[in-house]
């Protein structure tokens, strides 16, 4: 097979990916197939029993919570090291030290821990409040929580990570609040984002919600690309907020995770007493939760991506029209996939369920298209 070096690059990311799937479900099967959920979940809510009633349920789900994500995580640290370290700094993608990565990893485990306990509360909240329909209240509160995340992340979960600074190129500054008051889609103000600290990789984004959203340039972009090529960028970006995909996307993954919630319940009540579980409410029924609504998820997972790229070629589109300048898309598109190691010709299966943008030659082309 003569495969090019980003299509090597993304294979093997994929497999490391599958892998860490593969070992975190391992695991969730081990702790239903050998009974340690059961034991997990006495354990844990008779820690919890130290509190006041009502104080002690809670606990003991968020101990049960943490257990069962922190074995995920330790099982699949070593794909993950693999995948976004090693294969990061062997094809030149890198460029942070390992106490960098380590300390990253750490704040993600940190903030995950703290969504996987959130999470499960909000499940047997719901479970003790809505009952049967348990699975339509957590969806709701899911979106809730969507909504208040993409408030929060610039201001509080993204500079955990990165450094942001106001952007000092004056003139493209300019350029891009104009096109933002142009199109109507008020910004904050426009940051410089520190990725270089950390990759190589090129970026820009449109970020945040209502009073938080601000415009990002990564530093990488700002060091090699044009300011027109910025510019055609950014008017992606602003398509995106303009078109309301951030709230059509959320409407999708809501609806998705109503469906997978929908068969964890089902599949808990068809199948749980043969691991021993009394119904949804037993906490030593998460794993297979876990498993089932995951299942239900990944096979939802090709329609969200078509809808993704569906919204991807229409904001190309608005850029191209808003601009008037596709040589400048042109140029930005090969050299972000160039400097990015975008896959160039993946298989359908590989789109299906990896790709939640076209690939750059045909961005590329649309672009030809569109202008000739």
């Amino acid at each position: 097979m003569n495969e090019d070096r980003a299509s090597r690059y993304h294979r093997l990311r994929r497999r490391a990916a599958v892998a860490s799937t593969i070992a975190g479900s391992a695991w969730l099967a081990w702790l239903l197939a050998s009974g340690a959920a059961a034991g997990l979940a006495e354990w844990s809510i008779a820690a919890g029993a130290a509190l006041p009633r009502i104080a002690g349920r809670p606990l003991g789900v968020a101990i049960f919570m943490a257990a069962v994500a922190s074995g995920w995580e330790l099982i699949s640290l070593p794909f993950e090291f693999c995948r976004s370290f090693l294969l990061d700094r062997k094809y030149g993608l890198s460029s942070e030290p390992l106490t960098t990565w380590l300390g990253d990893q750490l704040k993600a485990l940190a903030i995950g821990l703290l969504l996987t306990i959130g999470a499960g509360l909000a499940v047997y909240g719901a479970i003790h409040v809505a009952g049967a329909f348990w699975w339509a209240l957590t969806a709701a509160l899911f979106a809730v929580a969507a909504v208040a995340l993409s408030r929060a992340a610039p201001i509080l979960l993204m500079p955990l990570f990165y450094r942001f600074r106001p952007l000092d190129r004056e003139g493209l500054r300019a350029r891009l609040l104009e096109m933002s008051r142009r199109v109507g889609v008020p910004v904050l103000g426009a940051f410089e984002w520190g990725l270089g600290e950390k990759t190589t990789r090129a970026n820009a984004a449109l970020v945040g919600v209502g009073r938080t959203r601000r415009i990002l340039v990564s530093d990488t972009l700002l060091k090699d690309y044009s300011d027109a090529e910025i510019e055609v960028i950014l008017a992606h970006e602003l398509a995106h907020h303009l078109h309301h995909d951030i709230w059509t996307g959320l409407g999708l993954e809501t609806a998705i995770v109503l469906a997978a919630l929908y068969a964890a319940n089902g599949v808990v009540a068809a199948f749980g007493w043969r691991f021993g579980v009394a119904g949804v409410a037993d906490l030593a029924a998460v794993p297979l939760m876990i498993l089932s609504g995951g299942a239900v998820s990944l096979l939802l997972t090709p329609f969200a991506n078509a809808w993704s790229r569906r919204n991807e070629r229409r904001a190309d589109r608005f850029a191209l029209t808003l601009t008037g300048r596709p040589a400048p898309f042109i140029t930005a598109m090969r050299r972000l996939g160039e400097q990015n190691l975008a896959e160039g010709r993946p298989s359908a299966p590989v789109l299906w369920f990896f790709h939640t943008h076209p690939t750059i030659d045909e961005r590329i082309q649309a672009a030809r298209s569109l202008h000739q």
